[in-house]
């Protein structure tokens, strides 16, 4: 197996560890969630269970991705199968989609007719903070690791927890200040959780969008410059670079002296896509060898 093939195995195996540990985290999280929301009736909790729900969602659908993503490079995908993960998080907008209609449908319908306020016990505030704990876990955990192993799936994961830990203290404080008459604020509190879910979305596109169109990986004058430093290269041009995941590519063709026989230019090539390879930490470089 190759150094690359290694590194895309051990790094898939790492990311299914984290997603199947924080998987048994979010099912405690939303089975108390929702023991609170069937309890107190509040809009504001049944919205929070269907974010934790979605973070619940996304580990299965990461677990899923990641076996294929993990997979060597084949005949009929070269460059392997990294572009399922920024993939798989796409979907998760998806559904994130779905939670920012219904939610915000609910609330702008109960401020319109109006409802009465939940019924908030003692217990029911101190079992929407245990969750808060563990959700504040498990967004520091997944964002130590999603930048670790450089994986897209767990950082969008990680900004999605994040964004329930600011919910879940918002649900809380609605909900104290429901039980001292400001029901109102309830379906308040499901509109502003519909639009930091949409914000969620907004940022999770913004971060997979690059990998996906094959926008660059490294600025042409960078890999330039390194390559052009190497004894015996003229000249570096149609420079070319991409990420899928974790991994890095780069081709380029470079002139050298056309006197050089064939075993010398090999020899060339071969130092520029190591050095490319050490400096600039890309993992497969393609050196094409021009005359000058």
């Amino acid at each position: 197996m190759s150094q690359s093939a290694t590194h895309i195995d051990a790094r898939g195996r790492a990311v299914r560890r984290v997603l199947g540990g924080l998987l048994l985290a979010n099912l405690v999280v939303v089975a108390t969630k929702l023991a609170v929301a069937l309890q107190t009736g509040s809009l504001a909790v049944f919205g929070d269970v269907v974010h934790s729900s979605i973070d619940a969602l996304n580990n299965v659908i990461g677990l899923l991705v990641m076996r294929v993503a993990s997979k060597e490079p084949d005949e009929e995908h070269p460059y392997g199968h990294g572009k399922f993960e920024p993939l798989g998080a796409l979907v998760i907008v998806v559904f994130l989609s779905v939670t920012i209609f219904e939610l915000g449908r609910d609330a702008v319908q109960r401020l319109i007719r109006g409802a009465a306020p939940p019924q908030v016990s003692a217990l029911d505030l101190g079992l929407l903070g245990f969750t808060l704990a563990i959700n504040v876990w498990v967004a520091w955990y997944e964002g130590r690791a999603g930048r670790r192993w450089e994986s897209e799936l767990l950082l969008a994961d990680a900004a999605h927890t994040r964004a329930d830990v600011v919910v879940s203290l918002g649900v809380l404080l609605g909900l104290a200040l429901s039980r001292l008459g400001y029901g109102w604020l309830d379906p308040l509190l499901g509109l502003v959780v519909s639009l930091l879910v949409a914000r969620i979305g907004f940022g999770i596109v913004r971060r997979s969008m690059p990998t996906l169109v094959d926008e660059r990986a490294l600025d042409r004058q960078t890999i330039q410059r390194v390559a052009e430093a190497v004894e015996g290269v003229r000249s570096a041009y149609a420079i070319r670079s991409r990420s899928a995941a974790a991994m890095r590519f780069a081709e380029l063709t470079i002139a050298v002296d056309g006197d050089q026989d064939v075993a010398a230019a090999h020899r060339i090539a071969d130092q520029v896509e190591e050095r490319l390879r050490r400096q600039l930490d890309l993992h497969q470089v393609v050196v094409h060898v021009e005359p000058c």
